[in-house]
């Protein structure tokens, strides 16, 4: 992969090596410059996440090294699935603290306010320390999460009630399609059951956003039973919950598969908007478990997809006039859309606007905008020129 072209860019770099400990070097070399403040890497779950962690920790030294196991990256290319990826945050243009979240299983609400004081207590030391001015344009947050620990509702909305008026954008880390261990990277260590927040205070222009390339229809369903702590539907209008949401959409007696589930969401109505509720699997006695939480009494309404490629240019549109062409456009993209995409055949086109508008991140279990855990969204912060 070449050279950043321009100096002042942030930079950003993948490496494909079979190998941790190559793909940690490569990317060391493709992405290091001195005076970095943040690495945020992406990485497959093919690779060793212990000798990852290590050997990444070797690399960059002093430099804070955050990250995730994926179900995808978003690379400087486009999509790809098996890759390591990076971007590089300098301190001449951030300032940037971070905080591990540990034994999400035992998270309580008043944790977040801990958390908060912590992170802003470490970020007023490091702009105190500096030799000169920050010239500040304001913070935003960002959360990765274990997917697999069904905990992002709780943390993201406590998280997001002391954080006030500081936007907050994330993802939940994947493992492609296993549904079976996901990690966040923190301190040289993959960690499960745990989460991690970075508090950004960046000089440069800056967007957090969020985007769905879906509307309500009129078909509407409601949940008769649930495991809500387990986010199990058992049943829907009081029928078995896989067999209903089947006809519901259409395709009574067809098999359900996670291309299905792409092609097919759900929504919920929750402070006058829709919010995506996407469905992970169909299991053996036909309940549904869902990406996000659930519960019993809760209005289905089945959605239907408008254009995600027009969607997208809008958004960037709407970004471009707000910030001016973004450098960088740090990116958690839902793998249901992916899905989708790929079935629509329209990942090909997707994947050369990403790269065109410096898109970079990965495919999430899950996604966090401000208070809200969500589903087959893309969420993320666009970040201007120097």
């Amino acid at each position: 992969m070449p050279a950043q072209a321009d100096a002042s860019a942030l930079p950003r770099a993948m490496s494909t090596a079979e190998d941790a400990a190559t793909a940690a070097r490569e990317l060391h070399e493709r992405l290091w410059r001195p005076g970095l403040e943040l690495v945020v890497v992406f990485c497959a779950p093919r690779y060793d996440t212990a000798e990852l962690g290590r050997e990444l920790a070797g690399r960059f030294g002093d430099t804070t090294v955050i990250g995730c196991t994926t179900a995808g990256e978003i690379t400087p290319e486009g999509y790809a699935s098996g890759t390591l990826v990076g971007i590089g945050f300098p301190s001449e243009d951030f300032s940037i603290v971070t905080e591990r979240i540990d034994a999400l299983n035992g998270f309580e609400v008043s944790d977040s306010t801990r958390i908060l004081r912590s992170l802003l207590s470490k970020r007023d030391r490091a702009l105190a320390a500096r030799p000169e001015p920050f010239p500040d344009k304001g913070s935003f947050a960002m959360l990765l999460v274990d997917g697999m620990s069904m905990r992002e509702e709780t943390v993201v909305s406590a998280l997001h009630s002391v954080l006030v008026d500081i936007p907050l954008f994330g993802g939940s880390a994947g493992d492609d399609l296993r549904f079976e261990r996901t990690f966040v990277l923190h301190d040289g260590r993959f960690h499960e059951n745990a989460g991690v927040i970075a508090l950004f205070t960046s000089a440069r222009r800056f967007s957090v956003f969020r985007t769905e390339h879906f509307v309500s229809s009129d078909r509407k369903m409601v949940v008769t039973g649930a495991d809500p702590q387990r986010r199990i539907v058992t049943e829907i209008n009081a029928e078995p919950a896989g067999r209903e949401y089947a006809r519901m959409v259409g395709l009574e007696g067809e098999p359900l598969t996670p291309m299905i589930f792409a092609a097919h969401p759900v929504v919920v109505r929750v402070g006058g908007q829709y919010h995506v509720r996407s469905i992970q699997k169909v299991n053996e006695d036909e309940s549904l478990t869902f990406f996000c939480a659930i519960d019993e009494g809760i209005v289905l309404t089945v959605a239907e997809g408008v254009d995600p490629v027009r969607n997208f240019e809008a958004m960037m549109a709407r970004l471009t006039d707000e910030i001016g062409t973004p450098d960088l456009v740090l990116s958690c993209d839902c793998i249901l859309r992916r899905l989708e995409l790929e079935q629509s055949q329209l990942k090909r086109t997707m994947s050369g606007l990403m790269a065109q508008h410096n898109v970079v991140g990965f495919c999430a279990y899950g996604e966090q905008y401000n208070g809200m855990h969500v589903n087959q969204t893309l969420t993320g912060v666009a970040i201007g020129g120097r």
